[in-house]
């Protein structure tokens, strides 16, 4: 079961006299990870290092840490608690004692789990876009079921005989929904759009300053 957050949320974990804080979100693309990053980054602690997960992409960022002993050990927090669309920072004040490369993923790594393991999460349910023309008559006839369908409208654009609908639909009532809106458009077109982003392959790390 893939989940998310349903808000932020925070925790201060103290090992070896150096301060963890981390800081989890629920996000929906890769500009809002680097903004909520952005906006709770410390300037002046030691290190602020980051990663987040949507879908198949996925980054870290070490932050001067030893390359692998930040940021890849807070994604595998992310993935082994089977958490999706989120981003985690764990901002580090160094306390003055060395914790050693494997001492550093444990503590990012242990960290990043405890702060989301008390997060509330939500269950991610998979859906699929549908897009069709509905005429005026039909419109809120199409309406009027959505919650039946626990589908959402994601846009509406009216022209002069109806309007251009697109729905999100749970993916597993995707097919039954096709079939009545195939009856009721008297087989008007009804197609499955493609996501606005494409999963891109592969973790990026980004170079250790």
């Amino acid at each position: 079961m893939t989940r998310t957050l349903v808000a932020e949320t925070q925790q201060d974990t103290v090992v070896k006299k150096s301060l963890f804080r981390v800081h989890a979100a629920p996000i929906a693309h890769e500009a809002e990870a680097l903004a909520f990053f952005e906006r709770v980054r410390v300037p002046d602690a030691t290190h602020n290092c980051w990663a987040w997960r949507i879908g198949g992409r996925y980054r870290s960022f070490d932050d001067g840490e030893p390359g692998g002993t930040a940021g890849r050990p807070i994604l595998q927090a992310i993935d082994s608690q089977e958490f999706d669309r989120v981003a985690v920072i764990v901002v580090r004040w160094f306390g003055g004692i060395k914790l050693g490369a494997g001492g550093l993923v444990r503590a990012y790594g242990g960290a990043a789990a405890s702060c989301l393991k008390q997060g509330e999460a939500v269950e991610i349910v998979p859906m699929q876009r549908l897009g069709f023309h509905a005429s005026f008559s039909l419109l809120p006839i199409v309406q009027a079921r959505l919650a039946e369908w626990e589908a959402t409208q994601e846009s509406c654009c009216f022209d002069e005989t109806g309007a251009t609908l697109s729905l999100d639909i749970p993916l597993s009532r995707s097919e039954a929904v096709q079939a009545v809106l195939q009856d009721l458009l008297r087989g008007g077109p009804v197609r499955v759009l493609d996501d606005d982003e494409q999963d891109l392959p592969g973790e990026q790390d980004n170079p250790v300053r």
